[in-house]
């Protein structure tokens, strides 16, 4: 496109869909301008392209500053075509070229032109004039220059001519047509006007003064001959020095002076500007006075008279000083200590002070300027020392020693960065620095360190030889060859045994390897010294104490203390009781000698749910309670199994003995209760009556008898061997003895507490047998007569002295009446008492054994002492049979015993509270129901026939108390 400059806002430019072929209206496609948007703008629906505000002005264009053709000056421009929702963008490229107009005119450097003509110039000489400048270009440029004169000088002896150039300009010139003569007149004044090509033309005009010049013929004269002056160095360029001043008396160019350099060093031209017109020296380019100090040159004035004349003068300028140099710092290598590239090698041990280095400082400028100060910065152990302290060095050149001021530690720090700070005096002052990097050089001062002064490692047993056990690694603080470390094997200060047969270790790398088999049951733990030593001079070392544990595998089996443990546990213990413990062990460790232990069924599955164990302790529990009598052992297993992968187990043997308690009582199996023995009168002493025999189910003392008569023999007749249970004669018999003795046994055992059991032996003192039934039907009363009364001889004995006596005396008589009467009367007292006596012909109210009701509110009579009453006699009882004639048994105690001669004559008789109630003490402690004790009526072919039922049929049971039996004056055996 194409566009005029400096057009008002909104010109429209084009329109770049059509241009571009696009159609629009739908609002599907818009346009957008990505670059020129400052001076362009664009129609985002339609396309249409215009200018914005800002004014377009082609001169002021920074791409047209320097363009003179029209179609090279124009503005880029870039528009984006956006398809809908920017589902596709194409990007264009366009350009504005700016068409310029005539908005300029043309000008002359000065409004007032001077030329100056020397007098007498022949006619035709040629003088250039100045140009004039349009901005505008083409035919909006400059077209022609015009010569303007006065009406009267028409004929004036000037003329102007343009010429055109080889780029293109125009040149007016000035040419003479007539002679000039000063002295007629000195000067003319011309006007001068210039016209550019545009519609409408611009033009403008200056004066063109042409002043006549005189004929040289007088010099030029300074008014010095020498000119000095003082110059700041670094003096900016265009600052004034000096003027220098000539006069000419001539006019004119005669008298017009120029200034120029005569004997002058090309550095003076370089660096100095001399004003041709005025003579005023100045600063053409910034002077050093480190490179120079002082110019010295002559400068000549000349007058532009032909032949000129001229004249000279001598300047001395003197640079002063600024402080415009930093100090300079230059390090070097002072004695043995290398310094190479700004690197100082020091060894680590060197002495505090100790220099290492030489710094000078230097300052190129002078005085204060050059005064220079020096320091080291930071916190490193360096500081400077002068060199000398001789009075005659430079103030601006000074030299330093830099020395150590505190030790140095390699391993602390390696390398040192040390800033040197120069500062000089100027005001401002200026500075600069410069770094020695100072390298700590090793020395071997520090031994090897392990970071553990005890290294514990754990190691598996069974391990195969040379299997690397741990690896130790020492470090070492210093470098090279210092740091180089070798491990070595060593035994430990606490353990005199040398590692070497068992461990060893690699060197170099610190491999601690294993060479033989570790087996942690024989040894769980070592310990031995790894020694780290470096390879320096002199060689240090360092130490760490290795402690190797051995881990346990499970090879090892559970062992009990013993293959068969045999324990002994009392009968009658209460279920869930402890009744032994076995000791079982692993020499294994941790999960792996975890046991669990477990009852294992034997074959005959004797302890199957008899038997638990503490898993912890190997506490063996029954969870029954023992009778040796049924069964007086068991043996089973125990098994223990640790918990390894895969575990190992063992088993052992328990044999468990049941120890006897004294829990049974004595069993007398010979003879019945029922049974009696005849016994002669004329029976030896020491004759042999009968044997009791009792049996024991307990063993040991528990089942160690002894026998002895309790009851039943007032006349002592009769005495038993404790051991052997054999009743003998040992008393005399005499008439008063013969009948039926009852003598009430009782056999105890050794236990504790002893058991006992009571047994009746019936004797019958008599020369013969001749009415068995009558004696049998004794014998059935005598098993219904409490125990405490005793059963021994004739009772009628002194009852018959007592009716002879009658006999003799009537005193005798009454008193037997008497005694008859109180003896009529106590038997029907104790009678009508006595509930449970048997009485012949008569029914009884109920059993025998049936237990009287007591008065539970009446306790027990004490005795003074606080002992309890005696134990009633027999604490449980066992049933005695008799027969009847027919072999057939009793059915119960109401049958009639009427067919008994002599029967009448027994009846129980209850007595006062020493006679015991049998039934009352069997109910009571007996859990077997109530017994019945029925009278016997043997057969007349039958001799001491006795019935017995066991157990215990022939027994009573006690508490192993001695029984004592006393009288009972209510029987009627008294």
């Amino acid at each position: 496109y194409r566009l005029a400059e400096e057009g008002p806002a909104d010109i429209r430019i084009g329109n770049v869909a059509s241009d571009l072929g696009i159609v629009t209206g739908s609002g599907e496609v818009t346009f957008s301008l990505e670059s020129g948007s400052d001076y362009l703008k664009i129609d985002n629906m339609t396309g249409e392209l215009s200018t914005t505000e800002r004014r377009i002005d082609r001169e002021k264009l920074p791409q047209c500053q320097m363009i003179f053709d029209e179609n090279e000056c124009f503005l880029d421009f870039e528009v984006s075509v956006i398809g809908p929702s920017q589902s596709w963008v194409d990007l264009f490229e366009g350009r504005v070229i700016i068409l310029d107009i005539n908005d300029n005119t043309p000008t002359f450097p000065s409004p007032v032109l001077t030329l100056t003509v020397e007098e007498n110039r022949p006619v035709g000489t040629l003088y250039l004039l100045p140009t004039a400048t349009d901005r505008d270009f083409g035919r909006n440029g400059i077209e022609r220059y015009e010569l303007l004169q006065e009406p009267a000088a028409r004929s004036s002896v000037f003329e102007l001519q343009v010429a055109d150039t080889l780029d293109g300009e125009k040149q007016p010139q000035l040419i003479v047509k007539g002679p000039l003569d000063r002295e007629q007149r000195d000067s003319y004044e011309l006007s001068l006007r210039v016209r550019d090509g545009g519609e409408p033309a611009r033009s403008s005009q200056a004066i063109l003064r042409v002043l006549i010049t005189d004929v040289n013929d007088n010099s030029p004269r300074f008014e010095k001959s020498i000119y000095e002056a003082d110059l700041a160095e670094n003096s900016s360029p265009g600052t004034p020095i000096l003027q220098l001043r000539a006069t000419d008396l001539d006019v004119g160019v005669n008298g017009q002076i120029e200034y120029v350099f005569g004997a002058a060093t090309e550095s003076v031209r370089r660096l100095l500007r001399l004003d041709e017109t005025s003579g005023w020296l100045s600063v053409l380019h910034r002077i050093d006075r480190e490179e120079v100090n002082q110019l010295r040159f002559t400068v000549m004035a000349r007058d532009r008279g032909q032949p000129p004349k001229t004249d000279k003068a001598t300047v001395v300028l003197n640079i002063r000083d600024e402080n415009d140099n930093v100090p300079t710092i230059d390090i070097r290598k002072i004695g043995r200590i290398p310094l190479r590239d700004g690197v100082a090698s020091v060894a680590e041990d060197v002495l505090v002070d100790t220099p290492i280095a030489l710094v000078q400082v230097s300052d190129r400028d002078q005085g204060e300027n050059g005064v220079v100060t020096c320091t080291v910065v930071g916190d490193v152990p360096f500081q400077l020392k002068p060199a000398s302290e001789g009075e005659g060095e430079p103030q601006n050149k000074r030299k330093y020693f830099l020395h150590t001021s505190a030790p140095l530690d390699y391993e602390a720090v390696r390398d040192y960065n040390v800033v040197i700070v120069a500062v000089d005096s100027g005001s401002p002052s200026l500075s600069s620095n410069n770094s020695l990097l100072v390298r700590v050089g090793d020395t071997n001062d520090n031994p090897p360190m392990f970071s553990q002064a005890v290294l514990e490692v754990s190691f598996p047993e069974n391990n195969l030889p040379g299997e690397r056990v741990a690896t130790v690694v020492a470090t070492d603080a210093d470098s090279g060859k210092n740091a180089e470390i070798t491990y070595s094997l060593e035994a430990s200060p606490l353990s005199s045994e040398a590692p070497g047969g068992i461990f060893s270790i690699d060197p170099d790398s610190g491999d601690v390897s294993v060479q033989a088999v570790l087996d942690r049951e024989q040894r769980d733990t070592y310990e031995f010294q790894v020694t780290a030593r470096d390879k320096g001079i002199p060689s240090l070392q360092g130490s760490t104490t290795v402690v190797v544990r051995v881990a346990d595998r499970n090879d090892n089996e559970p062992r009990f203390m013993q293959d068969v443990f045999t324990f002994y546990v009392k009968e009658n213990l209460q279920p869930n009781s402890p009744v032994g413990m076995v000791t079982v062990m692993d020499f294994d460790k941790g999960r792996n000698a975890e046991l669990s232990l477990s009852i294992q069924p034997s074959d005959h599955d004797q302890a199957a749910g008899i038997f638990s164990i503490e898993n912890d302790t190997g506490t063996i529990f029954s969870t029954v309670s023992f009778d040796r009598e049924q069964q007086t052992s068991y043996t089973f297993k125990v098994k223990a199994v640790d918990g390894g992968e895969p575990p190992r187990s063992a088993t052992a043997t328990v044999s468990l003995f049941v120890m006897d308690e004294n829990d049974n009582a004595p069993t007398v199996t010979f003879p019945s209760n029922s049974s009696y023995t005849v016994l002669p009168p004329s029976s030896n002493m020491r004759t042999v009556v009968a044997t009791v025999v009792a049996t024991d189910a307990d063993t040991g003392l528990n089942a160690d008898l002894n026998y002895s008569i309790v009851g039943g023999n007032p006349f002592k007749l009769f005495e038993i061997d404790p051991a052997s249970g054999v009743v003998s004669l040992v008393g005399k018999l005499a008439p008063k003895h013969y009948g039926l003795h009852r003598l009430v046994v009782q056999v105890n055992d050794s236990g504790q507490p002893p058991q006992s059991t009571t047994a009746l032996l019936h004797v019958f003192v008599n020369e013969s047998l001749s009415n068995a039934t009558v004696v049998e039907s004794q014998v059935a009363r005598s098993l219904h007569t409490p125990l405490a009364q005793d059963i021994a001889g004739d009772p009628s004995y002194e009852l018959s002295k007592q009716r002879l006596s009658i006999v003799i005396g009537v005193v005798a008589g009454i008193m037997t009446v008497i005694l008859l009467i109180l003896v009529v009367v106590m038997a029907r007292y104790c009678r009508s008492k006595g509930k449970h006596g048997y009485e012949a012909g008569k029914k009884d109210h109920e059993d025998f054994f049936t237990p009287q009701q007591h008065d539970k509110a009446k306790k027990p009579k004490k005795d003074k002492k606080g002992k309890k009453g005696k134990q009633p006699l027999y604490s449980s009882i066992v049933t005695v049979e008799a027969s009847k004639p027919n072999g057939q048994r009793y059915d119960s105690v109401n049958e009639k015993l009427s067919d008994s001669p002599g029967m009448g004559r027994y009846r129980s008789v209850n007595g006062g509270p020493g006679s015991p109630d049998l039934a009352r003490h069997y109910k009571s402690s007996s859990p077997l129901p109530t017994v019945q004790l029925h009278p016997q009526s043997p057969t007349a072919g039958k001799k001491h026939q006795a019935v017995q039922d066991l157990p215990p049929a022939n027994t009573f049971v006690g508490a192993g108390d001695n029984i004592s039996i006393g009288s009972d004056h209510c029987s009627e055996y008294s």
